[in-house]
């Protein structure tokens, strides 16, 4: 591919990304001033992958993990964001996903689109001690959110405790650190009738 060709492609591909800052997302930033984006939140995910990086289970290569971290959720810009406690959603979720990865990823110059598109499949796959630490940010995040705005999103959309233990049952494989704050978390939260039992 000429060089500039390759250049418009990535270009292109940049600015597709500055979409996903208007996909916004059910939790809400601390303070409950208004919902997070995804860039945000992916962003927040980023600092907290290399700031908690002494709780991984497993030895993991972090500049990998930023880089699946920062692409995790580019797909919404045309799937939407699922709000992970709707189970009609969820069921179209990998479908929606999978034709936006396509179309996305398929911006780029080929050998970026298989290495993002896989870093993205390794995601979504949770396999590898990279994937399972991603994993583990992914799903403490909002939590954290969630727990500083005293669990008003929970109230809101009125989420039980088994659905916040089902979305976090992999939260242990990353970080049995970060498993063990998210069940504090749970319990309090329970506790004070933000999560219904």
């Amino acid at each position: 591919m000429h060089e500039d060709a390759r250049f418009a492609k990535q270009v292109r591909f940049i600015l597709e990304l500055d979409k996903e800052k208007t996909i916004l997302r059910q939790t809400h930033l601390t303070g409950y001033r208004r919902q997070e984006n995804d860039a945000e939140h992916a962003w927040h995910m980023a600092v907290m992958a290399c700031l908690l990086k002494e709780y991984a289970n497993e030895p993991f290569d972090l500049a990998r993990t930023l880089l699946m971290i920062l692409l995790h959720d580019v797909v919404e810009i045309d799937a939407g964001d699922t709000f992970a406690y709707d189970p009609e959603a969820v069921k179209t979720q990998r479908e929606r996903e999978k034709k936006a990865a396509e179309r996305i990823f398929g911006l780029l110059p080929e050998d970026q689109a298989r290495e993002f598109r896989g870093l993205f499949e390794e995601f979504e796959q949770g396999d590898t001690p990279e994937a399972r630490y991603a994993h583990a940010m992914d799903n403490f995040q909002p939590i954290l959110l969630n727990d500083a705005n005293d669990g008003k999103d929970w109230r809101l959309h009125q989420v039980r405790r088994q659905q916040v233990e089902k979305r976090n049952a992999r939260t242990h494989e990353g970080s049995e650190k970060i498993g063990q704050a998210v069940q504090a978390i749970i319990e309090r939260n329970v506790e004070k009738g933000n999560l219904k039992p």
